[in-house]
Parts: C-alpha cells; structure tokens; sequence
C-alpha cells in the first residue's frame, strides 16, 4: 500500500496565505487602521502600520489609547480563530476560494477585554502576538501583548474573553440563545 503524495510546499503555503488573507480583509475596521499579519506556520504577528491619522496625542506624540485597545482586541480575535480554523486549512477541508468570495466563518464575539496601557505607543509600527489560554466550546480566553522596538519592551498588554461561535450542525433554530445572535435574515 503506498502512500498519496504530499502536497507542494507552495500549495500548502498559498492556501494558508489565501485563507489568513480572506480573514483579515473581512474586517473593514482592520484594513482603516492598516493591520496587516504576518503568518509563520501556526502563529500570527499583528503589525499596527503606523500612519499619522492614529495619533492620539500630538503634543507627546503617542497612538491613541483607542487604537492600541482595537489593535491588541483584533490580534486577539484574528488569533483565535486562526487557531480554530488551523485543522481546516491543513486538511484542505476549508475551500480558500469560498473564503475569498465572502463565505467566512463566524468569529468569536467579545465578552470582556481589559487593556493595561504601559507606556505611550511612539509614532512607529507596533507589533502584537497573542496566546491562547484556554479554547473550548463555548468560551476561550486570550492574552495579547504588544511592542514597538523591543519585544520585552511592552507598551501595551491585554486579557479577553470571547463567545466562540458554535457549528452550524449544533444549532438549533428553536434555542433562544441562538435565535437572539442571529442577525436578520440569517438562517439557523
């Protein structure tokens, strides 16, 4: 019995990028303040391109506290469900060109996050990784931590707390829980 061949080294990688692409450009908010992502195999590093417009404080000049919170919560968020959908794209079972056409996968939603702002964001690019503390079902917690020159030199660190969306095969259209997260004119 012989073995199937395995895929290309360059299939396998433009599926990944194609499929992190897909994720990032579905957040408009993401693509306003320039958060591109870098992907090495299974872990992601967020880059905040820095631009005049995300100046909060002229006089210092520091990145408005706003944008550090947005920053760190969308790494937070694109992480979690990169590490959701990493069985997906491996398998080839996730269809890169359903992701490009709109077809995406629900992302987590925000229960609580809480920034801790340890020193003024400088007028650079600012860089973020996260770490999944815990993924289950329902419930996953994330940590983020975010630098600009040094990466023991943090400016910016967080904790979040998001509602994984559940499968579509578990849904039940007669669940309030479901029917109330919903939006209109989706189907259960």
């Amino acid at each position: 019995m012989s073995r199937p061949r395995p895929e290309p080294v360059q299939v396998v990688k433009q599926r990944r990028d194609a499929a992190l692409a897909a994720l990032v450009a579905s957040v408009p908010y993401a693509r306003f303040l320039n958060i591109t992502f870098d992907r090495r195999g299974d872990e992601l590093t967020a880059q905040l391109n820095f631009d005049h417009k995300l100046i909060g404080n002229p006089f210092l000049p520091a990145i408005h506290g706003g944008v550090t919170a947005a920053f760190l919560e969308m790494t937070a968020v694109m992480t979690l469900t990169w590490a959701n959908l990493w069985e997906r794209i491996e398998s080839g079972s996730l269809d890169v060109e359903e992701l490009a056409a709109g077809k995406l996968p629900r992302q987590p939603k925000t229960i609580d996050f809480t920034v801790d702002y340890l020193r003024s964001g400088l007028p650079r690019d600012a860089y973020a990784r996260a770490t999944v503390s815990r993924s289950g079902r329902r419930y996953a917690s994330v940590h983020v931590a975010a630098w600009q020159d040094h990466r023991d030199k943090l400016f910016a660190q967080a904790t979040g707390h998001f509602l994984m969306p559940q499968e579509a095969a578990t849904q039940s259209s007669t669940s309030p829980e479901f029917v109330a997260d919903a939006a209109p004119g989706d189907k259960a």
